[in-house]
């Protein structure tokens, strides 16, 4: 069997039950059943790698492109005129875009095709890198030029979403977490890369060169763009588009899950961003000091996000994700100690935990969508190729507005240090804030998706309504842990 336009096995789970296979050219799959652990081990597993490491690289420069202005701000000096709110209200506006662009994304990969999907997002990285180049090197242009080159670099957050769904069309339930967490750390990885880039250009040409960090991005896109046209793969069998979408929209876990992933991602992609400017104003800490610190903690907190996914297979995606935002909470509290004590060693050691924290739970939480899909199409009496085919569907679609969402979260953290620090000097208040959010995320991973099973029968939902049992009742018989 080979491992693309596998016609002959069309009528076989996950192929065109039994239709005449579809040929749309040598880099599209007809048919594609990672659950079946014969063509897992002959094909699919060696076709999975090649795709997810393409995938890993453009991720990587997706996320690198995204962030580029929590790196360029630092560069922005009295020159170019822009105060520290109108500083936080760009690394906002690009936090927004990502997030807002994830939507359309989200079906973009079942739409086009995953190859197709990636070599057109890579291309489309050259933009928002050319213009941010072209306007840090004019300290007069104006306020809105700025914005305008911020929420371009919203293309490269956006491409997330259709990035995790193809992943997550490749991979068996039994390693989605590991390569979801793998394809998510790696693309997380360009948030300290460019962080690194940036401390370079500060230390060696000056704060005066700002268009350096941008323009290297330049070449790196168009590369990373050949690599996925030459090395990467369509799935035919994964159809999904609007109508997913709108199916996922109206499932409550989607928005339940969506909760969870703002209050992790959406923690490690504000704190990303605005890092580097807290630094700044509450620490005094020049450009230059504030770059060479604000690089730590994304490094750690990517590296952290396959291991969450890792943990997430062995003992569970909600146990994970609940370890989490308790570490979470008090790893805000250390943060707030230390702005009280105006401590920047014990500040910086509880924000690096937090970045740790917060990575590890993004592949747990990532890990859950899967997992919670694949048990609710058990639940309307699906099973074998039907269950795994609508859960992928619904899924991926799923995805695309979880990750928008968690996504939103960065944007409300950027928010909140900006009015934090225009009211008080401080990001005390924002810190506050956050404690509370993960209070509130902690409980719903307790109540919804880690209670036990009722035993005897269902037990009444809160409106009354028989209890649908959820993917967390679902337990591994061999091991006696839950399938989440």
């Amino acid at each position: 069997m080979t491992d693309r336009n596998t016609a002959g096995a069309a009528a076989a789970p996950g192929g065109t039950g039994g239709r005449a296979p579809v040929r749309r050219g040598r880099r599209w799959i007809e048919h594609w059943d990672p659950e079946d652990e014969a063509f897992w081990r002959e094909t699919g597993r060696r076709t999975a790698r090649r795709n997810l490491a393409v995938s890993v690289l453009t991720e990587h420069l997706g996320f690198a492109v995204w962030s580029l202005w929590s790196v360029l701000v630092l560069f922005l000096g009295p020159a170019y005129g822009i105060d520290a709110a109108g500083k936080f209200g760009l690394v906002a506006v690009a936090t927004l875009a990502g997030a807002v662009l994830r939507v359309p994304y989200t079906v973009a990969a079942a739409r086009f095709g995953g190859r197709d999907r990636t070599v057109a997002g890579a291309l489309l990285l050259v933009v928002p890198a050319a213009a941010a180049a072209l306007v840090v090197a004019r300290p007069g242009a104006p306020y809105g030029a700025f914005l305008a080159a911020a929420a371009l670099t919203g293309a490269g957050g956006g491409s997330f979403a259709s990035s995790m769904a193809n992943v997550n069309a490749f991979y068996p339930q039994r390693r989605k977490g590991w390569a979801l967490g793998l394809n998510a750390g790696g693309g997380n990885l360009g948030v300290p890369a460019v962080q690194l880039l940036g401390l370079l250009v500060l230390g060696t040409a000056g704060s005066g060169h700002p268009w350096l960090v941008p323009a290297g991005y330049l070449p790196l896109a168009v590369l990373a763009a050949v690599l996925a046209a030459r090395r990467m793969d369509n799935l035919g069998p994964v159809r999904h588009g609007t109508g997913a979408v709108a199916e996922a929209a109206r499932d409550r876990h989607t928005w339940l899950l969506a909760l969870l992933y703002l209050g992790t991602f959406g923690s490690f992609i504000g704190y990303s961003f605005a890092f580097g400017l807290v630094l700044q104003y509450q620490f005094a800490r020049t450009p230059l000091q504030a770059a060479a610190l604000t690089f730590a903690g994304p490094l750690l907190g990517s590296l952290a996000r396959p291991a969450g996914g890792w943990l997430a297979d062995r003992y569970g995606g909600a146990r994970v994700a609940l370890g989490a935002f308790a570490a979470l909470g008090a790893a805000t509290g250390v943060v707030l100690a230390a702005s009280g004590l105006r401590s920047l060693p014990l500040f910086l050691a509880g924000f690096t935990a937090l970045f740790v924290v917060s990575g590890a739970g993004n592949g747990a939480t990532y890990k859950m969508i899967p997992a919670v899909f694949r048990v609710r199409a058990a639940r309307r009496g699906l099973s074998g190729a039907a269950a795994t085919a609508s859960a992928r569907r619904l899924a991926g679609a799923a995805m695309g507005l979880i990750g928008a969402v968690g996504a939103l979260g960065g944007l409300g953290v950027d928010l909140a240090f900006r009015e934090a620090f225009a009211a008080t000097g401080s990001g005390v208040p924002a810190f506050a804030a956050f404690l509370v959010c993960y209070a509130v995320c902690g409980a719903v991973t307790r109540c919804v998706y880690l209670r036990r099973p009722v035993r005897g029968g269902p037990a009444p939902e809160p409106d009354g309504a028989a209890r649908r049992p959820v993917a967390a009742d679902v337990w591994k018989p061999h091991t006696g842990r839950h399938v989440l």
